[in-house]
């Protein structure tokens, strides 16, 4: 099972990396995320959220969902998606590698205290679901003027 790191050859990082490998299959992956651009382990789809003066932006990354099977709702500052993606993986095949997610997913992510729940947009375009959900007028700042 250790086999890799006795003796010590090669590049040192490398005997790290086959031991982390070995430790995942013997406890499991965890959570980690495993490159910068990774999210953790059962976060699909990865989710971008910005916001400005006016709006908040979320971007919801589900390339291959269809968007009619897409549920958005909103309740209480709670901002929920919930779909399926469908990779059309057949039965019974051997797969070496499996990375693309497939299956039903549910994300739920907490917007700020000021937005409108009755000002949501959303549009589906490229595999990218954009949400849009305004701000309420009466708590945007103001310019007073001085007379």
């Amino acid at each position: 099972m250790f086999a890799t790191l006795m003796p010590l050859e090669g590049n040192f990082f490398d005997n790290f990396r086959s031991l982390e490998r070995e430790m995942d299959q013997l406890f499991g992956s965890g959570s980690r995320p495993n490159g910068i651009r990774s999210t953790a382990r059962g976060a699909y789809p990865p989710i971008n959220v910005g916001s400005t003066p006016n709006q908040v932006d979320v971007y919801l990354f589900a390339a291959g969902a269809d968007p009619e099977n897409l549920d958005i709702s909103i309740q209480h500052n709670l901002l929920t998606i919930s779909g399926e993606r469908k990779t059309g993986i057949k039965e019974g095949g051997n797969y070496y590698r499996k990375e693309r997610f497939d299956g039903t997913f549910r994300r739920t992510l907490t917007l700020p205290e000021d937005v409108d729940p009755d000002k949501v947009d959303a549009s589906y375009k490229d595999g990218v679901l954009h949400i849009t959900v305004q701000r309420r007028e009466v708590v945007k700042p103001r310019q007073i003027k001085i007379k």
